[in-house]
């Protein structure tokens, strides 16, 4: 077990795939420029979409502007790549792997569900979450979740990570990405943002793109949608 998950961290979060993505200095300080307007645009799009009352129908416009934020401000950035992953001595573009992971993520939280569904303080915390999903359409919650997910790829492992620079990009953009996350208000989101924040990161890093992340974030953002509502429990 340990050998097959060595194998799979390796090539998905550690091993960095050759890449060459040199910018000039003009366009990284505009891509800099954008990254920094488009940061303070989405989160405060994305604090008034979680503020809105769950079942409010102003939640799924508000929640569609939080991502066209963020995939805007992405491609005005600058140049994005999709990234590799090597298989068996090739690069190959990352599918399967990325997808393993984000089912290997969803059983993590799911199991932590199972913990903090008995612990009352926490289960309200995670219930208001979820609490959109519970009250609102579930179909158009689902389908504004992934588009977000995909969407804070676009931006977030794209043109954030890109913009931060040779020095430590992995730190910066996981703190930036929970900073944001802060905008919510709700304590469980950041500590998400933190744990998946960090291994969409490692992903982007290896890959040098954002394919393996954006496969990864929308696996996990289905999974966690459909599995914990029935298991947090009103």
């Amino acid at each position: 077990m340990a050998h097959w998950i060595s194998r799979l961290a390796g090539p998905a979060l550690l091993d960095e795939v050759p890449r060459d993505h040199q910018q000039s200095d003009a366009a990284f300080r505009r891509r800099r420029i954008v990254v920094a307007g488009t940061l303070v645009v989405g989160a405060t799009l994305l604090g008034f979409s979680l503020a809105t009352a769950p079942g409010d129908p102003a939640f799924y416009p508000l929640t569609l502007a939080v991502a066209a934020a963020w995939v805007v401000g992405g491609f005005a950035s600058g140049p994005l790549h999709l990234g590799y992953q090597q298989v068996h001595g090739r690069l190959r573009r990352p599918i399967l792997t990325p997808i393993v992971i984000g089912l290997l993520a969803v059983a993590g939280f799911v199991a932590g569900a199972l913990v903090i569904r008995e612990i009352e303080t926490l289960r309200s915390v995670v219930d208001g979450v979820l609490a959109h999903a519970r009250r609102g359409n579930f179909a158009l919650v689902f389908l504004v979740t992934l588009v977000n997910g995909a969407a804070e790829e676009v931006f977030f492992r794209g043109a954030l990570y890109a913009a931060i620079g040779r020095r430590y990009p992995v730190a910066i953009g996981v703190a930036v990405y929970v900073v944001v996350t802060a905008a919510t208000g709700n304590p469980m989101l950041m500590f998400a943002g933190l744990v998946m924040g960090t291994v969409w990161t490692l992903q982007r890093r290896a890959s040098g793109g954002i394919a393996a992340p954006l496969l990864t974030h929308v696996i996990w953002s289905a999974g966690v949608l459909l599995a914990l509502p029935p298991i947090i429990g009103n």
